[in-house]
């Protein structure tokens, strides 16, 4: 493969993983990196290294339009990137010392989790149960409201359940800055199946963090020397551009069909994760 058909490839992949990453809140790593590693051959660590880069640019790319249009949740987003700052920068720090097996594994078995409790809420989607009461989010004033222009309602919404909120973005960049894929594959389910946030919320809100989060992973990374910039030059121009694409579609697209595609993604990856862990 020649140099410009190898930056071709990599733009192609990157573009995707924008798309996708901004639509569904996770980021492009789950795309880049793969994509990356096998079907272009590209060195694991490099990979990750440019898919943080790329998780960056997906952020800038969609994060504006988000907050312009009032679907990222400002204040949420600012409490709950404290604890996943905190765990990518201990992820990057501590991932040539794990066997990455095992976490593999372990990510494999907590999206299998996320992915039924999704598929349940999204079949039980017109008999939720209120919103319990919760001190802590109604202090914070974590509370919001959003026009919906698939429905062209208003639609009002509270947090609840605000500690388990932070405990899992601690272990979402934790996840981020070990394996690289980002942690809004487990934040986007926590907040809006666990703190009780409308999907298109739940989206904007982890598009607005990841920046941030890929951020301090990949500043470690580039320390070390493990971010190529003819590799990460591609990535982010691709992402950025697809990320930029899909911001303009979420607000326009209904609720269900976000959380049903999430939940296949979440099954996909879910597949990937134990594949690698057992082989």
């Amino acid at each position: 493969m020649s140099p410009v058909e190898f930056t071709a490839s990599v733009f192609g992949i990157a573009l995707t993983a924008g798309l996708i990453g901004s639509l569904l809140g996770v980021g492009g790593g789950i795309v880049v990196v793969p994509g990356l590693a096998l079907l272009l051959g590209v060195d694991v660590h490099l990979a990750i290294g440019a898919s943080l880069v790329g998780v960056v640019a997906t952020s800038t790319g969609a994060a504006a339009a988000y907050v312009r249009d009032g679907l990222a949740n400002l204040r949420l987003a600012m409490l709950l990137e404290v604890a996943t700052v905190a765990g990518a920068l201990a992820g990057a720090v501590l991932a040539n010392r794990f066997d990455q097996h095992v976490l593999f594994m372990i990510f494999g078995g907590l999206l299998v989790y996320a992915s039924a409790a999704m598929f349940i809420t999204q079949i039980r989607a017109k008999t939720d149960k209120p919103v319990p009461h919760d001190a802590l989010a109604d202090r914070l004033r974590l509370s919001g409201m959003y026009h919906d222009k698939a429905t062209g309602k208003d639609v009002h919404y509270r947090a609840t359940r605000t500690w388990l909120g932070l405990s899992v973005s601690l272990v979402a960049g934790l996840i981020s800055g070990l394996l690289g894929v980002g942690g809004g594959i487990l934040k986007v389910p926590t907040m809006h199946l666990g703190m009780r946030l409308p999907i298109k919320v739940s989206t904007a809100t982890s598009n607005l963090m990841m920046g941030v989060t890929a951020a301090a992973g990949a500043g470690v990374f580039f320390a070390r020397g493990q971010v190529a910039p003819l590799i990460a030059a591609p990535v982010a121009a691709g992402v950025l551009i697809g990320a930029t694409a899909g911001s303009r579609f979420l607000p326009r697209i209904h609720s269900a069909w976000i959380r049903g595609a999430f939940t296949v993604l979440m099954v996909y990856v879910a597949f990937e994760m134990l594949r690698k862990g057992i082989k």
